[in-house]
């Protein structure tokens, strides 16, 4: 077919059109590409930054992806939420295995982690979670970084990324929230200043330390066990293709720790579900939720109302006594004591609990050595020392005595440890608090306002100062004290705050009590009570006090102990027969007042190795006092002499100005 010159010139002078319309096209394309950074639904692994081909160590990497303005919408700029996700990035680039690697990102935005893929918080904190002071993360399941060197470059053994989403605060676009810095935590590597390219990208190389000396220790296959204050050894005793046989020791290792009626969860992550214990129970038996699970379609014959719990999330607790020589679930050494782990300072034999439990799992681990434990492992107790576990990390099977008598071991097919440390508590989170008074003082300072915390909707006063009490009110319950205080506050002539103050809310108060002062020596009388309904057994105390320590002599109705390698610590617990802090009863009439379990002694000190104290003005009241190793709440102020425990109101310059104006009333007086 002939083409007309017609139809040649319309496509010539087309041509330009088309070659603008398909330029635009490309342009929008890359504008979109480039632009939807910012709402990317499915982030992919970032390309690391040129520097990582120079580091020879680990090369961190965090890089913001993208953010969206979320509900609810606000006019001011601090408080509007943005969700954003991001990503980092842990490369081993040096010639070492990077074993339980930890990292540090320094959140700073009042940031709320929702995710993180591939790991988790290192306190097993259950996610979201708030991270605004920044966050420790540890590897799962890929705790451990091999080198290039051993794996022929094989990025799945050499690298971790951790995909994170979350919401903050208060950056809108174009600022970009970034954490102040990251850092790798593990012992013997350095990490510089973290490097900035561009506004989202951070990074970092860390290096071994040529001067970091570890600690002598054995040489294991895996990582070497850590110290700690309570620790968790889950061994494997036995190993079939679809379950186990597992042995939990519990092992308290902090001189003042404790644990009464403890209560243990973890998290399992594989599916997996408990089919019998030994040495303890699950505050849930059901297997209900296996039978509509999937558990139920691989285990079809099973009969799942013998399995012992089905939750992802298990309570598990210490067995009763009378169950101790029980041949099912009992007869297991360290068993069957209610939950109590005492220090070994006060008994060795007591420190330690034990419990087995028989794990069934689901494919694709159906193998002997598809061995997974538990994470985000979390004890407490009833009112102890409040805990922090990080997560379990492989160790060199444990060894057992061989249970035929033979001068041999036996070990575990597998083990993990978890180290749990105690952290101190925050303001009106305490679950103990004390209160002062003094000889030469009327008034008590009681227990701070909200000491072991308030709830949200109660209607008194949250901040008030506590009122001051006279001393027989520190015999009855918060609720029979308020007639009382303003009584005394009238008297004393203070204030009446309106709504009144807060209770403390504590099921343990302690009142230190300034009972004498002369020239050698001087004492104090402490008294315990406990406002709740169970008694503590084997109870005791602990008392830090930094100048008075030296001169302590005795306790008289408790077993005092000095120990001086332990910040100077004064330690007591109750004599034979006076070791249960009982619970609080009913009054003697109908309407009298509960009655709280009391127990009380005085203790005498010396001032003959402690020249220059004060008692008077601080010196003879604690610093720091623990209550079964829970650090109790002290009160703000002290009893001061002279003044009923509060500065005194009078004007000292209007003394001035009236004993001037007297002198020359005086003076004029003598002139006539």
């Amino acid at each position: 077919m002939t083409k007309t010159p017609g139809m040649r010139i319309a496509w010539h002078h087309a041509k330009p059109f088309y070659v603008t319309l398909l330029l635009v096209v490309l342009f929008c394309y890359t504008f979109e590409v480039s632009y939807g950074q910012d709402y990317d639904e499915d982030p992919k692994t970032v390309a690391p930054p040129p520097e990582q081909e120079d580091c020879n160590g680990i090369f961190l990497t965090y890089t913001f992806i993208s953010r969206e303005k979320e509900y609810p919408r606000v006019k001011n700029v601090t408080a509007q939420a943005w969700s954003f996700k991001s990503q980092a990035i842990i490369f081993n680039a040096g010639v070492h295995e990077l074993e339980a690697w930890k990292l540090f990102i320094g959140f700073q935005h009042n940031e709320i982690l929702v995710t993180a893929t591939g790991a988790i918080l290192m306190d097993s904190t259950d996610l979201p979670a708030p991270v605004g002071n920044g966050t420790y993360l540890v590897g799962y399941p890929n705790a451990d970084l091999k080198t290039a060197i051993e794996t022929a470059g094989d990025e799945t053994q050499i690298q971790v990324v951790v995909d994170l989403t979350g919401t903050q605060f208060g950056v809108k676009p174009p600022g970009v929230p970034m954490p102040k810095t990251i850092r790798l935590e593990n012992d013997g590597y350095k990490c510089p200043a973290p490097h900035r390219r561009g506004a989202s990208v951070m990074y970092v190389c860390c290096k071994r330390d040529p001067k970091y000396k570890a600690k002598a220790t054995k040489k294991t296959k895996f990582f070497p066990r850590q110290s700690g204050d309570l620790s968790f050894s889950y061994d494997v005793l036995q190993a079939f293709p679809g379950n186990y046989l597992a042995q939990v020791t519990i092992e308290n290792s902090h001189p003042l720790g404790r644990l009464d009626h403890w209560n243990l969860t973890w998290e399992w992550m594989r599916g997996e579900f408990i089919y019998s214990m030994r040495g303890a129970f699950t505050h849930k038996k059901d297997g209900a939720t296996c039978v509509y699970g999937p558990p139920a379609k691989y285990y079809a014959d099973l009969d799942f109302s013998q399995v012992m719990n089905c939750e992802k999330k298990p309570t598990i607790s210490d067995l009763p006594p009378y169950l101790k020589n029980d041949s099912k679930v009992g007869k297991l050494p360290f068993c069957c004591r209610n939950g109590t782990i005492l220090p070994k300072v006060m008994d060795e034999s007591k420190s330690m609990s034990i419990f087995q439990l028989q794990v069934y799992k689901l494919p694709p681990d159906m193998n002997r050595t598809a061995l997974n434990p538990p994470q985000k492992w979390a004890i407490s107790g009833v009112v102890n020392p409040q805990y922090k576990c990080g997560s379990p990390i492989r160790v060199d099977p444990s060894e057992f005595p061989d249970p035929s008598g033979l001068a041999a071991t036996t070990s575990a097919v597998a083990s993990w440890q978890v180290v749990c440390n105690i952290t101190r508590p925050k303001v009106k989170q305490a679950r103990c608090c004390v209160s002062y008074s003094a000889y030469y003082n009327s008034s008590v300072i009681p227990c701070n306002t909200c000491a072991c915390g308030c709830s949200e909707s109660d209607t008194c006063n949250q901040n008030a100062a506590a009122m001051l009490l006279p001393p027989e009110a520190l015999l009855v319950p918060f609720v029979n004290r308020t007639e009382k205080a303003k009584a005394w506050a009238k008297i004393k002539h203070k204030h009446i705050p309106k709504p009144m103050p807060c209770p403390d809310n504590c099921g343990v108060s302690i009142n230190w009590h300034l009972d004498t002062d002369y020239r050698s020596g001087w004492t104090a009388r402490i008294t315990l009570f406990n406002w709740g309904e169970s008694s503590f057994e084997d109870w005791y105390t602990a008392i830090q006090m930094k100048k008075a320590f030296p001169g302590f002599e005795k306790a008289y109705s408790f077993n005092g102990t000095s120990l001086p390698d332990l910040n100077d610590t004064i330690f007591l617990q109750g004599l034979k027969g006076l070791n249960f802090l009982m619970g609080e009863t009913n009054g003697t009439k109908l309407y009298d007042p509960r009655v709280p379990g009391k127990q009380q002694t005085v203790i005498s000190f010396s001032k003959k190795l402690t020249p220059g104290i004060n008692v008077q003005l601080g010196d003879g009241f604690p610093t720091r006092l623990l209550f079964n190793g829970e650090e109790c709440a002290l009160p703000k102020e002290i009893p001061r002499p002279g003044n009923s425990g509060h500065q005194s109101h009078v004007n000292f310059l209007a003394i001035i100005f009236i004993t001037a104006v007297t002198f020359m009333l005086m003076t004029d007086h003598f002139h006539i």
